[in-house]
């Protein structure tokens, strides 16, 4: 997970038991989906996992965990941190509010809390409880996409926002709810905020 490994078709191809070609196939489908980088060196290639192939893989591992172990609910914690300032102009849009209100089941109050996690957070179509908020046009203006996962904060019904384009990196959470937050728990940038998926 944290470093490259020099790998040969070959020798991933004995390790999972097909031909040297499966194995290479493999290996070019999973750089294309992003899970993988490879470099190729005199001695084979070079690979190492991708932060999207380390979410995929972490994903996994928490669906397996609900499996065998009856993980009833995964917990995430984070420190609240201070934004762009730009949540409420897009949390605001009604586009967004109609789509939060009816699919999520709250009409978020304006704005975002965020979170920095110290591990990466992913959240994408692979999530079977993501739902997507769909983009559109307001005022001759196009707003993107975004999926959403919901929470509980503190006890307070909540969800992770995540635009389909953002800048933010994945260990950085977006986080909205029918109330303000910050208001509403006292929060303060620094302050641990744990996070129960739903």
């Amino acid at each position: 997970m944290k470093n490259d490994l020099t790998l040969s078709s070959s020798t991933l191809a004995l390790e999972m038991g097909s031909s040297p070609q499966t194995a290479w196939r493999r290996l070019l489908a999973q750089e294309g989906e992003g899970y993988i980088s490879r470099v190729v060196t005199n001695e084979g290639q070079r690979v190492r996992i991708t932060e999207r192939g380390a979410l995929r893989l972490k994903a996994e591992y928490e669906d397996y965990q609900r499996i065998f172990e009856g993980l009833q609910e995964v917990r995430i914690r984070g420190r609240v941190v201070s934004g762009l300032g730009e949540g409420e102009y897009y949390i605001s849009r009604e586009g967004y509010r109609r789509q939060f209100s009816e699919k999520i089941g709250f009409d978020p109050s304006p704005g975002t809390l965020n979170l920095k996690l110290d591990e990466p957070f992913g959240l994408d179509e692979s999530d079977p409880k993501s739902i997507r908020i769909e983009g559109f046009e307001d005022e001759g203006r196009t707003f993107g996409a975004c999926r959403c996962r919901p929470v509980g904060i503190e006890g307070i019904k909540g969800a992770i926002v995540r635009p389909d384009r953002t800048s933010y990196p994945a260990s950085l959470l977006e986080l909205i709810a029918p109330v303000n937050l910050r208001k509403a728990l006292g929060l303060a940038d620094g302050d641990e905020v744990e996070l129960v998926l739903r």
